[in-house]
């Protein structure tokens, strides 16, 4: 059986795939409804399309072009398979898959490449990046195509346009970060399209859109937590947090103290502060 459950949608969706299915299990035949770039994260299964045949194991990209059959096989691997799979809408699979040397292309062996890239999707998908997961999606796909077709991204400097573009974006995204904002809302704003959005602002800014949100969000959140007397929760939900714990645990993260703990260093307690983000004493 296989279970699939949707991490996000919009331009770039992304899908987190179980299969508990094992040898002995009869294959049948599925259709790719749209492009996709799948990560297989665990497990084992063949993968059969276009007349052609590979065996998937964990690190393997599976290429998936709209209208192709396909089939699974279970033979060599009793504890199933996972995958963590990208669909692109029609317009950027174009754009991203439209090279004529991918068009017959199903699959990758496992590349140190795109491992890395796929492990990052992961802990976007998990919640342990600051990467969003549609920005991780474009830059595994972007990956893809560069090692897929033997070519390399742009290296030019930005030009003066992309770099008002950036500005243009991050100001729209700080005025409006309490808002739920996605890529595809900046990349408009900007009036870029996704993949060259998303490339654009990381070259001018240093920062992938979403880490400059979620950091637009830290430092409101820190503002709040030092001026007021305001609850952590109510805080996390006006500075456009939809989840306490993912506040609480980002804010961690990036403090190195919990909101709580910030909120009595800021009201005095200065020592406290000074004794968390202090460097370990040499024995």
């Amino acid at each position: 059986m296989v279970t699939a459950t949707q991490l996000s949608g919009g331009a770039v969706a992304a899908v987190d795939y179980r299969c508990d299915a094992g040898p002995g299990e009869a294959p049948y035949p599925e259709w790719h409804g749209v492009f996709s770039l799948s990560y297989v994260r665990k497990g084992s299964f063949g993968y059969a399309a276009q007349g052609r045949n590979a065996e998937m194991v964990a690190g393997s990209i599976l290429v998936g072009h709209a209208g192709d059959e396909f089939m699974c096989t279970h033979d060599h691997h009793v504890c199933g398979d996972e995958c963590l799979s990208f669909q692109l809408a029609p317009e950027l699979a174009e754009a991203i898959s439209g090279h004529r040397a991918l068009r017959r292309l199903t699959n990758l062996p496992p590349l140190p490449e795109m491992m890395v890239m796929g492990e990052l999707a992961q802990a976007a998908a998990e919640g342990r990046s600051d990467v969003g997961l549609d920005e991780a999606g474009l830059m595994f796909a972007g990956r893809f195509v560069e090692i897929a077709t033997g070519t390399r991204g742009e290296t030019r400097a930005a030009s003066a346009l992309e770099r008002r573009r950036a500005v243009r974006a991050a100001l729209y995204m700080d005025e409006y970060s309490h808002r739920e904002i996605g890529l595809e809302d900046t990349a408009r704003e900007a009036g870029l399209s996704l993949h060259h959005f998303l490339r654009s602002f990381t070259k001018v800014l240093g920062v992938t859109p979403h880490q400059y949100l979620l950091r637009s969000r830290l430092r409101h959140a820190a503002r709040l937590l030092a001026d007021g007397e305001r609850s952590v929760t109510d805080i996390a939900y006006d500075v456009g947090f939809g989840d306490l714990s993912n506040f609480v645990r980002t804010f961690r993260r990036a403090a190195g103290v919990s909101p709580r703990e910030f909120r009595k260093a800021a009201k005095g307690e200065r020592n406290f502060l000074q004794e968390r983000l202090a460097p370990p004493r040499p024995d």
